[in-house]
């Protein structure tokens, strides 16, 4: 039966990012509401806490650091200027530290927020996904795989979002929701950067192509990002890619 399947990487790539964004949103924004927001106002708000929460994957580890080209990869849409003000008013909270290279680490005050954090999300994320343990399970067990294999394909790479948020922090003990929503959250650069390379093969700068109206130049860098991001989908069978796709749809949110 796997033989009949027509679903080759480059078009699950396709309808997999949508499925993506809308379960990893609605995680995130459960995590928000359900105790995420009064969390981050403890530190300080979001002012203090927003990088943090962005790059949690990374800076949650003891030692976890996001390098300069990493940072810039992931906030490749907004104002540079703009943004290192953000850092300085998160360090000067006392919840990054910068590194020499433009980069960021936590202090030890935020690492300690991000350990709340992944509470508040294991909690919201059982709540949200509850009855759905086989799904989630195995959603979580396909991910890793395709995670794996895209630190293969990239690790020659140069520096981008995904390096900068890839792999995941997952400490022994990490709830299934937990490690869902960041795996979902960590693919989600993978194709950010697939994204960044069609538009700049096309000649295009972050500023133009979020101006750029729907079209046949907008259809054609879609499906060159398509074909980009469909490498780490080639560890699936076709009848494994089905079977994420349904699984990330039964999925609530």
């Amino acid at each position: 039966m796997v033989d009949h399947v027509e679903l080759p990487p480059h078009r699950f790539a396709e309808l997999v990012a949508p499925a993506i964004d809308r379960v990893f949103l609605a995680g995130m924004l459960a995590g928000r509401d359900g105790g995420g927001a009064e969390l981050s106002s403890r530190y300080g708000g979001p002012a203090a806490t927003g990088f943090l929460v962005e790059f949690r994957t990374r800076l949650a580890a003891t030692g976890g650091t996001v390098d300069g080209p990493g940072f810039a990869a992931v906030t490749r849409y907004r104002d540079p200027a703009a943004c290192q003000r953000v850092v300085d008013k998160q360090v000067a909270h006392g919840m990054l530290q910068r590194v020499p290279d433009g980069g960021c680490c936590a202090t030890e005050r935020g690492l300690a927020f991000l350990s709340e954090l992944f509470g508040v999300h294991a909690e919201v994320t059982e709540e949200l996904w509850a009855g759905q343990d086989d799904r989630v399970e195995r959603l979580v067990t396909a991910l890793g795989r395709v995670l794996a294999y895209a630190l293969l394909l990239t690790e020659d790479d140069e520096p981008a979002a995904f390096a900068a948020m890839a792999p995941p922090h997952e400490p022994d003990g990490t709830p299934a929701g937990v490690l869902l929503l960041n795996r979902l959250g960590t693919l989600r650069y993978h194709r950010a950067d697939a994204h960044a390379a069609a538009w700049t093969a096309a000649g295009h700068t972050a500023a133009s192509i979020a101006q750029l109206p729907p079209g046949p130049e907008r259809l054609a860098i879609e499906q060159e990002t398509d074909r980009r991001a469909a490498g780490p989908y080639a560890v699936l069978t076709a009848e494994e890619r089905l079977a994420v796709l349904a699984d990330l749809a039964a999925l609530p949110g």
